[in-house]
């Protein structure tokens, strides 16, 4: 239907008339976008019914993805490119007077993620059903998200993110198949006729209840699930606080405490509210998840012991570890197995990904909540520890310094990657850097004691998305020169090397890229009041805005730049547009701080008239997805510039490098890889290595201080900091001046700023060689298939998973 035009705008404007009552004259664009969607929804719907079925029946092994976020951008486009609909459908939207791109302007982005983690989660959804795989998501479904950012004065403000205020075309909500779960309450362990019972009493339930959106294959007929939770309240309970306590406000507490699990993603933890409230997110998910698996499970085969052969479980990063006893609570006190079995059970069903080598960000939770949270699970945790405590002494005897650092629970706390190493088949970094840096440091002494479960699976990006749907002119431009082999096989885009000195590609090439070049600085344009100049080199910085990805050391270089305008106009240098775009966490002080420094400077560079022809700054608040599908085919050149050995892997280097922008980068994360891919001359590498940073963490030896009085452009851009040269009080980036120097810079940008400052030189110098620049563009292009989702996702379903296959009839 959807590839048959008139057929199409027939049942378009049926459809239309049976929702609204209205014609295209009198529809708004709301109307037609929820139109469209509802259409598509009920298309797939036969294929998505009729994938579950033949899973059923062929009895396969099925994926389940945990992840705390899963960041889906609009899908409308994406799912129509899916289904080989895309461009018909755009042109018979035209026939009908209506602009695709006005429709799909409607949609919001879902709310449920804040960076890579929640797009890698997405680009492997749709890997997965693109590559016939049985495999679905499980999430949570936040009504705010993370939050909507608005720069005002130049400081973020956060508001909540209302993408449901229009609702959601594609979910379909699922409320027979809602489960219960339980917090607090006591626990008894009782004799029963055979084992022990365990009873749990006065616990508080929160009903999970599932909306499901169909994940759609490209070109085939699968259609996986994502399954998202929302939290709601037990009515009969409800009732009972209010009818038998008496208490209105305790009826009113309960409700309000169960709807904020599902509100917003990553509540500020800075506080014991908040910490507690992430505890509670993230048992809400696993338990719903693997309630329903089991559930599932059971009424299929009957019994839960072929589990394993049956579900893989992948937990995304360790938000959704507490899968590991949630599983052994349901073998034990459900199933009725005993200990051994129910373990060997969850660890051959569960498989763990790391995505980071921040201390900060390997959870611990301290046993006193953990236990008033969860009783019953913190009693499996404690006996997981306590056998695997034994098992590091049999092996360790009296190394009780080693058995501590390995232990599950320990000093007060409760440690959640070191359950997940312990508690799964499989432990895989995201870059071949990041997973050396687990095995040799990070987790050393458990790949010392579980040397076959530690392995690499650097990390992807789906093409669909980041080139098809983003850069359909490149796409049919890539097609034109090479055929369209690489649609269905990204590694086929190495073809492009045949072509790297083609002057017609490079002319071809040059004028789609200022193409979008022109349309990104419309929006910008219209988002911010900036002109920006399209011939000038769009160097983009876009990421969740963090110390150890130094958007810092940015700003400071390009504060070093301005110094050398002012004091020299006629400076010979390409025109450059810095481009921004980064959310701060709420609680993340020096994160906001880093924003409002960049605001600031672009504010003043902005309007010296010394700099119009040479240097801009843009800050693009609320970056998101659908914002990322117009900056990512624009760019020239892509900054990556984390502390070496800091950046698990990275995917937006995946996607500049997709479309053909060149990396300024440190040896880190996937950097590595890409510079593999593409050799020395195309791609501009800097600064200290990761054993070099890792040296001066072991070691010590780096003085901020000195780098300071050594360099004078360093010393001139942070005295900016605090003599209120940017318009600023001079208190307002002392926090930013003491990091820097009273705390060592913890994240040595200082110390990379002079190898940072001659890499964007050399990228000067480059551009003005328009040939030189556009084959190195082609180059980076060609080898950027390497870095597609499917490629990690297939490795991922025969190395780990277990899983194969099945076309769907």
């Amino acid at each position: 239907m959807f590839t048959d035009k008139e057929r199409f705008k027939e049942e378009f404007l049926e459809k239309l008339e049976r929702l609204y009552g209205k014609t295209i004259a009198h529809a708004t664009p709301m109307d037609l976008y929820k139109t469209l969607g509802s259409m598509i929804r009920e298309y797939v719907s036969k294929n998505w019914m009729n994938t579950q079925l033949q899973y059923a029946e062929h009895e396969v092994k099925q994926v389940y993805y945990f992840s705390i976020e899963f960041l889906l951008g609009r899908l409308m486009a994406s799912n129509l490119l899916n289904m080989g609909a895309l461009q018909a459908c755009q042109e018979a939207l035209e026939e009908l007077g209506i602009s695709f791109e006005d429709v799909e302007s409607q949609e919001a982005d879902a709310g449920l993620g804040n960076g890579g983690l929640g797009r890698l989660a997405a680009c492997f959804l749709d890997s997965i059903a693109s590559l016939h795989l049985p495999g679905h998501g499980y999430g949570i479904r936040y009504k705010y998200g993370l939050f909507e950012q608005k720069i005002v004065d130049g400081f973020q403000v956060e508001l909540p993110e209302q993408w449901l205020r229009e609702g959601n075309v594609w979910e379909i909500r699922n409320s027979g198949q809602s489960v219960m779960v339980k917090f607090g309450g006591k626990v008894e362990m009782k004799v029963g006729e055979d084992r022990l019972v365990c009873e749990h009493s006065e616990y508080e339930p929160v009903l999970a209840v599932p909306y499901d959106t169909p994940v759609i294959g490209f070109e085939n007929k699968t259609v996986n699930t994502l399954r998202l939770w929302s939290a709601e309240t037990v009515a009969n309970y409800l009732h009972a606080e209010y009818i038998n306590g008496h208490s209105y406000h305790k009826a009113v507490e309960y409700k309000r405490t169960v709807e904020s699990i599902s509100e917003f993603l990553y509540p500020d933890d800075t506080h014991p509210e908040g910490r507690l409230l992430r505890l509670k997110q993230e048992y809400f998910l696993v338990s719903a998840g693997i309630q329903h698996i089991t559930k599932t499970h059971r009424s299929t085969y009957g019994t839960l012991t072929n589990f394993h052969e049956k579900v893989a479980i992948h937990i995304n990063d360790t938000h959704p570890v507490l899968a590991i006893p949630e599983l052994m609570r349901i073998l034990l006190d459900e199933e009725g197995l005993g200990w051994e079995e129910a373990w060997s059970i969850t660890v051959k069903t569960i498989s763990f990904t790391n995505h980071t080598t921040l201390s900060e960000a390997l959870e611990t939770w301290s046993v006193e909540l953990f236990r008033s949270l969860l009783p019953r699970i913190y009693m499996i945790v404690e006996e997981i520890n306590e056998r695997y405590c034994a098992e590091l002494w049999e092996r360790y005897s009296g190394q009780w310094d080693r058995i501590h650092q390995m232990a599950i629970i320990a000093d007060g706390y409760v440690k959640m990657a070191h359950l997940a190493i312990v508690g799964s088949h499989s432990v895989n970094g995201v870059a071949q850097l990041h997973t050396e840096i687990l095995k040799k440091r990070e987790m050393k002494l458990f790949h010392q004691f579980y040397p076959t479960k530690f392995n690499n699976k650097t990390n992807g990006i789906t093409h669909r998305r980041w080139l098809l749907k983003s850069n359909p002119e490149l796409s049919k431009l890539i097609t034109d020169t090479i055929g369209d082999s690489w649609i269905h096989d990204p590694a086929g885009l190495e073809q492009l090397t045949e072509h790297i000195h083609d002057t017609s590609l490079h002319e071809q090439l040059a004028r789609i890229k200022h193409q979008h070049k022109e349309k990104l600085a419309s929006i910008i344009q219209h988002k911010t009041g900036i002109a920006i100049d399209p011939h000038s080199i769009y160097d983009v910085q876009v990421k969740r805005l963090h110390a150890y990805k130094r958007q810092l050391l940015n700003i400071l270089h390009i504060m070093h730049l301005y110094n050398q305008l002012r004091e020299n106009p006629s400076l010979p240098m390409a025109p450059r547009t810095f481009i921004f775009g980064a959310k701060a966490a709420p609680g993340y002080h020096l994160a906001k701080r880093v924003i409002k420094l960049i605001n600031n400077v672009a504010a003043q560079v902005n309007s010296d008239p010394i700099c119009q022809e040479k240097l801009k700054i843009v800050f693009l608040e609320n970056y998101r997805v659908s914002l990322a599908e117009k900056i990512f085919p624009a760019a020239e050149v892509s900054e990556q510039i984390s502390t070496a050995s800091k950046e698990a892997s990275g995917t937006g280097n995946m996607k500049f490098m997709m479309n053909g922008a060149l990396t300024i980068g440190t040896l880190d994360g996937a950097n590595i890889e890409i510079q593999e891919a593409v050799g020395l001359d195309n791609i501009f590498i800097f600064g200290l290595t990761s054993s070099e940073v890792l040296n001066y963490y072991q070691v010590g030896g780096y003085n901020a201080w000195e780098m300071y009085h050594r360099d004078h452009r360093i010393k001139r851009v942070l005295d900016q900091l605090v003599d209120g040269s940017y318009n600023h009080s001079k208190m307002e980036f002392e926090t930013i001046f003491q990091t820097l120097l009273h705390h060592n810079d913890e994240f040595f940008v200082l110390r990379d700023f002079s190898s940072y400052a001659d890499a964007q030189h050399k990228v000067d110098e480059c551009y003005q060689d328009r040939k030189g620049w556009l084959t190195k563009s082609v180059v980076n292009i060609a080898h950027s298939g390497r870095f597609s989702s499917d490629r990690t996702i297939q490795e991922y379903a025969t190395d780990i998973w277990g899983a194969q296959p099945l076309i769907i009839e």
